[in-house]
C-alpha cells in the first residue's frame, strides 16, 4: 500500500527532516561531480574521440529519461525515504561499475553511467517531494536552499576529484571511495525524513481522488504549464553552465582565464540566489519573485551578449546567475503543493524541465556554427520572456485544491502566494 505521512509530533522532527533533506541534495551533487571530475582520465583510457565520448556520456541522459516519467509511480509506492535510499545505492553501484570497468572498454562505462543517470533521475524527484513536504511543515520557503545544497555537493565533489588527480589517485580507488560515501551517508540520512505510515481504510475517504494514478498528472494543464516554466528556466541555467565560458572567450576575444572566471561568477551568483532567495519569496510571494527573477536574468543575458566590453559581460553573468537561481526549485515547490499528488506532479515537471538540459547544448551549438556562440545565446531571451509570462502558474493551489497534512494548515502557506 502507498505510504502516507504522519504529522510530526515535535518541531525537532521537522528540523531533523530538513537536515536529512540537505544531505540528500548534497549527496546527489557530490556523486555526480565525483564522476564528472574523472571524465578526462576515463576518456584517455578508452582512447575515445570527442564524438565517441559524447555518445558514451549520453548514457547518463538516457538513464534519466527512462527514470523521470516513472519516478512518480516509484515514489508513490515506496515513499521518499526508501526511494532515495534505493537510488543512492543505484548511483553508488554505477560509480563502482565505471571505476572497476573503464579499463575493460566502453560497455561497462555505458552501463555504469546509465545506472548513475537512472538513479539520479528518480532520486531527484523523491528528494524534491521530500523537500516540498518539509517546506510546507516549516511554513517558509526553503526549497531553493536545498538546491543550493546540491550546488555545494557538486563543488565538494569537483574539488575532491581535483585533489585525487593532483595526488595521482587511480580512478578506480576514487570512484569506489565516492560510491561508499554516497551509499552509506545518504541512506543513513533518510532515516530522518518525515515519518510515514501505511495508509488505513479510514484514511481513504477521498478514495477516488487519492487513488488517482501518478501518471494522471500528465493530463493536468497547471502541471504541464509549470513544467514549461521549469523548462524555460532550466534551459537558461543549462545554457549558462554549458556555453557561458565559451561565449566570453569567442565573443570578446578574452584571455583564456576570463572564461572560467566569468563562469565562476555565474555559479557563485546562482548559489547565492538560491541561498538568500527564500527571504524574497517569504516577503513578496512566489509569483512576483520568480517573474522579477526571470526579468533580471533577461537583463543579465542581454548584457552578456550585447555589453560590448568584458566588464559589462561579467556584470551580466552575475545578473544571469541571480535571475536563474529560483526558477527550477520554485517550480518543484509548485508541483508539490498538494502532498497527495506531489510525486506524480514533480515527476511530470522534472521530465519536462530536464528536456532543456538535453536540447539546450545541441541547439546552441547548431546556432553557434552559423552566428557565433555569443549571438546564439539570444534564443534564451525568448524563453525567459515566456517564463515571465508563465510565472503565474507557480501560484500555490487554493486551500480547497490542496490540503497538506500540516499543523500549519493553509496559514503556513500564505507567504508563498
Amino acid at each position: 500500500m502507498e505510504p502516507t505521512r504522519t504529522l510530526p509530533t515535535h518541531p525537532a522532527e521537522v528540523l531533523s527532516a530538513r537536515n536529512a533533506t540537505y544531505i540528500a541534495f548534497i549527496g546527489s551533487g557530490f556523486g555526480f561531480a565525483s564522476w564528472a571530475s574523472r571524465i578526462p582520465q576515463v576518456r584517455d583510457a578508452l582512447a575515445a574521440s570527442p564524438s565517441t565520448l559524447g555518445l558514451v556520456l549520453l548514457a547518463v541522459a538516457l538513464g534519466s529519461l527512462v527514470a523521470l516519467p516513472l519516478a512518480g509511480v516509484v515514489v508513490t509506492r515506496l515513499g521518499t525515504a526508501r526511494t532515495v535510499t534505493a537510488m543512492a545505492c543505484c548511483v553508488a553501484a554505477g560509480l563502482v561499475v565505471v571505476g572497476l570497468g573503464y579499463r575493460a572498454g566502453v560497455l561497462p562505462v555505458v552501463l555504469g553511467l546509465f545506472l548513475i543517470g537512472f538513479g539520479n533521475g528518480t532520486w531527484d524527484v523523491a528528494m524534491n517531494v521530500e523537500g516540498a513536504a518539509v517546506e510546507q511543515r516549516l511554513g517558509q520557503a526553503i526549497m531553493p536552499r536545498f538546491h543550493a545544497g546540491f550546488s555545494v555537493g557538486t563543488v565538494v565533489g569537483a574539488l575532491g576529484g581535483a585533489a585525487m588527480v593532483a595526488l595521482d589517485v587511480p580512478v578506480t580507488v576514487h570512484l569506489v571511495a565516492a560510491a561508499l560515501v554516497v551509499g552509506l551517508t545518504v541512506p543513513l540520512g533518510t532515516r530522518r525524513f518525515l515519518p510515514v505510515e501505511t495508509r488505513t481504510p479510514d484514511a481513504d475517504r477521498d478514495g477516488a481522488d487519492r487513488a488517482r494514478h501518478p501518471l494522471a498528472a500528465w493530463t493536468e494543464p497547471r502541471t504541464l504549464l509549470v513544467g514549461v516554466f521549469v523548462l524555460c528556466m532550466a534551459f537558461t541555467e543549462g545554457t549558462g553552465n554549458d556555453w557561458l565560458a565559451v561565449a566570453v572567450l569567442d565573443g570578446y576575444g578574452a584571455p583564456p582565464v576570463a572564461g572560467p572566471l566569468v563562469f565562476a561568477a555565474f555559479l557563485a551568483a546562482m548559489t547565492a540566489g538560491r541561498w538568500f532567495g527564500p527571504g524574497l519569496i517569504d516577503r513578496f510571494g512566489r509569483v512576483a519573485t520568480v517573474r522579477t527573477s526571470a526579468l533580471v536574468a533577461l537583463v543579465g543575458l542581454l548584457l552578456v551578449v550585447f555589453g560590448g566590453v568584458l566588464p559589462l559581460a561579467a556584470v551580466g553573468a552575475v545578473l544571469w546567475g541571480l535571475g536563474t537561481a529560483l526558477g527550477f526549485p520554485v517550480g518543484m515547490s509548485a508541483a508539490a503543493d498538494d502532498p497527495r499528488r506531489a510525486a506524480g506532479r514533480v515527476s511530470v515537471v522534472a521530465s519536462i524541465g530536464y528536456t532543456a538540459f538535453l536540447a539546450g547544448p545541441p541547439l546552441i551549438g547548431f546556432l553557434g556554427d552559423h552566428v557565433g556562440v555569443l549571438r546564439a545565446l539570444t534564443v534564451t531571451a525568448a524563453l525567459l520572456g515566456l517564463a515571465a509570462l508563465l510565472a503565474g502558474t507557480v501560484r500555490p493551489l487554493a486551500p480547497d485544491d490542496a490540503r497538506p497534512p500540516s499543523p500549519a494548515g493553509d496559514e503556513g502557506r500564505d507567504h508563498l502566494r
